[in-house]
């Protein structure tokens, strides 16, 4: 409501008094939505385990589930979810999660559309977990769940060689490990984009809200080709970003061809560079990540050894043209972004649906 639209004749404070309804209206929706997602998934896990166990047991074949999915359409013909696609999903997610009141906290918050990815493309049970946790933890839409699950997150996350554990203290150099990943995978840069290091880095800087989630969760944009100064000499910073959990200055070093030694000896200067002039007493120590088209894994082990800045080495890889057409829409990405590096959350994971999503 503007100043223009605000009646007269109103009382003092009864625009604030508004606002104030509106978003204890709008929690109070929220949380009634997670409430009713959170009893879906039980309902359907309780399903799911009463037909496990009767064939386990009783020895019912797989046509009672297709009776069962037209039976209880009739018994309740508003109620969607009662496929018999559905039932066997349900069936799947009592095996994966066994027990008949046992459904962990992460599992259970998430709409149902995210279960199902789960069961669809992992097996292990620490697995699903891990990405459970994540998918919440961060508000995951199902089509970013679906990117981290094809470019295997899990595994790449923490996976850059380092020498992080000689150079940071055992907590903070775990903290920092956890910021890398191997390869990085740019799947909205083209063929173009990679052919040199000034078009990999505009590529990057197009799409910046492609690129952040690239990086992670809660990596905030600072600046590129960032100038110094240093007495005469003019020294340029590819790519600067902050992460907002860590308080930690990241620089980012680009490089289109395979790793070389000369390569550490540079983002070691941006390093100390940044640390110098930009880190404050309540920073964490500045870390560096050099990005190279491929390495010689013995080679960077060495040259990491002797470099005298905290730095990792990772890979950066992209995806082909067939599978990126599947990836999550700009529209997905920012409404990542503005979650992880602004406001805290005003809507539940994956609200691209309303509460859980069911299956006819």
């Amino acid at each position: 409501m503007s100043a223009r639209d605000v009646d007269p004749a109103l009382p003092a404070g009864y625009t604030e008094l508004l606002e104030q309804l509106k978003t204890r209206v709008a929690t109070s929706r929220l949380r009634a939505a997670r409430a009713a997602n959170t009893e879906l998934l039980r309902l359907y896990h309780s399903i799911g385990h009463d037909i496990l166990t009767r064939q386990d047991r009783a020895g019912w074949g797989a046509k009672v589930i297709d009776r069962l999915a037209h039976d209880l359409r009739e018994a309740f013909p508003d109620q969607r979810g009662f496929s018999v696609r559905n039932l066997h999903y349900m069936r799947a997610l009592a095996s994966a999660w066994p027990g008949a009141d046992f459904l962990p906290q992460p599992v259970a918050a998430l709409p149902w559309g995210h279960v199902r990815a789960l069961l669809d493309r992992l097996d292990e049970p620490a697995t699903r977990d891990w990405y459970a946790t994540q998918a919440v933890e961060h508000g995951w839409s199902r089509n970013v769940l679906e990117h981290h699950l094809r470019t295997r997150l899990h595994a790449r996350t923490g996976a850059a060689p380092s020498n992080f554990t000689t150079h940071l203290p055992p907590t903070d150099s775990d903290l920092a490990q956890q910021l890398t990943r191997d390869p990085y995978v740019f799947d909205h840069l083209t063929a173009t984009d990679r052919a040199s290091e000034k078009a990999l880095e505009t590529g990057l800087m197009d799409r910046l809200q492609a690129t952040l989630t690239a990086f992670g969760h809660g990596m905030a944009f600072v600046g590129r080709q960032i100038r110094f100064d240093v007495d005469g000499d003019e020294l340029i910073v590819d790519l600067l970003l902050f992460h907002l959990e860590q308080l930690r200055y990241v620089v980012v070093e680009l490089k289109i061809g395979r790793f070389e030694p000369a390569f550490l000896g540079q983002l070691g200067t941006y390093v100390a560079l940044v640390d110098d002039k930009l880190r404050h007493a309540q920073h964490s120590p500045t870390i560096g990540i050099l990005l190279v088209a491929g390495r010689n894994e013995t080679l960077v082990r060495y040259a990491l050894s002797s470099a005298a800045a905290p730095m990792a080495v990772a890979t950066y890889d992209t995806l082909p043209p067939e599978q990126r057409a599947g990836l999550p829409d700009v529209a997905a990405l920012t409404a990542v972004l503005t979650d992880a590096l602004h406001e805290p959350r005003t809507h539940p994971p994956g609200s691209d649906t309303a509460g859980a999503e069911q299956d006819d």
